[in-house]
């Protein structure tokens, strides 16, 4: 399997809505990052991670693909 991209080093800090289906780009590669813009499909080992969050609040969505948390921001850029 390919390794993602990393698309920045450091999370996506931004307000989500409660009960809205988010596409989390898994490739690094979508213009439209943190989001999947279709761009995995030149690459068959990624397809994008769907999500909803509870509570419409501020989110720091991870923006390196190196951490076990995700789509959420675990701090594994700190390492990078």
């Amino acid at each position: 399997m390919s390794e993602a991209v990393i698309a920045k080093k450091s999370p996506y800090v931004m307000e989500l809505e409660a009960g809205k289906d988010y596409y989390w780009c898994t490739c690094g590669k979508s213009a439209k990052q943190p989001f999947c813009d279709g761009a995995h499909k030149a690459d068959g080992d990624f397809a994008p991670l769907k999500f909803q969050v509870d509570e419409a609040k501020k989110y720091a969505v991870c923006g390196c693909r190196r951490n076990d948390g995700k789509p959420f921001c675990n701090g594994a850029h700190k390492n990078l």
